[in-house]
């Protein structure tokens, strides 16, 4: 589904790179790990929280994701409600430091690599790209996917965590550092891929070509399983929800999983390579 009304600065080639979200995009089918964490370190702060307000965030780094949930209006004033003080900073880095060690206690349960990753990777070497990957998980959670991945045959050239540049998305730093370690060069040469606005909004932020995907991960935040599950005309009515929300965000293509990439790729090409 492309968006025909923006495109990056003037660049005529081919592209060189892609890079890559994790959870959503290539492991944790639904974007399950941070939610199902998040859920329980507010919990523990006596304050239950919906999917809706967890999800609204995803993809920023975790302690910003963090401090987005407190500043939704319910649960401010639940916290406040519950505390007797409105959300403060010392709150955050509270929870924050609830987090890491719940996240990491079930990360690898949610490592699965999604159904036709490891192949679109094939596709993407065959087509000549590099391939990198961004995270608002820590540098050490993505260590521990990046060993997990290399098991299942999923190995990027280059991966990044906030930390390595010293601020996550929607800030475009972990795309320009990933330009510089994989000498690529325009940045209109990288299409950045993930399931969340922080994703497209990372990629359109550093002048890069953005697509969203819809299916399995943050905008449906199903299971594989569930998702399957759903009925076919309700599935594709959330799809058709999910698609429109990463359009809306300025996506320019929206896929619903990695496996139906490659005709956006031709496109971007096409397009790279014509005056318009």
């Amino acid at each position: 589904m492309p968006n025909r009304f923006s495109r990056p600065a003037q660049y005529h080639g081919q592209l060189q790179a892609v890079i890559l979200d994790w959870a959503g995009t290539t492991v944790d089918y639904g974007s399950l790990a941070p939610v199902r964490t998040l859920e329980r370190v507010f919990a523990r702060a006596d304050v239950a929280l919906t999917d809706s307000e967890i999800r609204q965030a995803m993809g920023l780094p975790k302690k910003d994701h963090i401090r987005e949930i407190l500043s939704v209006p319910r649960v401010r004033d639940e916290w406040a409600r519950v505390h007797r003080h409105l959300p403060c900073e010392t709150d955050v880095e509270r929870l924050y430091d609830d987090f890491v060690p719940l996240q990491f206690s079930c990360l690898l349960e949610y490592s699965a690599i999604i159904p036709g990753v490891v192949e679109a990777l094939e596709r993407f070497r065959i087509r000549g790209l590099k391939i990198g990957t961004t995270t608002g998980y820590t540098r050490e959670m993505l260590d521990l996917l990046v060993e997990a991945g290399k098991k299942a045959g999923y190995v990027p050239d280059c991966n990044l965590a906030p930390g390595d540049v010293g601020a996550g998305r929607p800030l475009p730093f972990m795309v320009y550092e990933t330009a510089v370690r994989l000498r690529v060069y325009p940045l209109a040469a990288i299409v950045k891929i993930g399931d969340t606005p922080a994703d497209v909004q990372e990629g359109l932020n550093a002048g890069a070509w953005s697509i969203g995907v819809a299916a399995t991960g943050n905008m449906m935040g199903l299971s594989q399983q569930e998702f399957e599950a759903l009925p076919a005309s309700e599935r594709e009515e959330r799809l058709v929800v999910a698609r429109a929300e990463l359009t809306s965000v300025g996506a320019h293509y929206v896929v619903d999983s990695l496996a139906d990439v490659d005709s956006a790729l031709d496109d971007i090409n096409a397009r790279l390579n014509s005056a318009d």
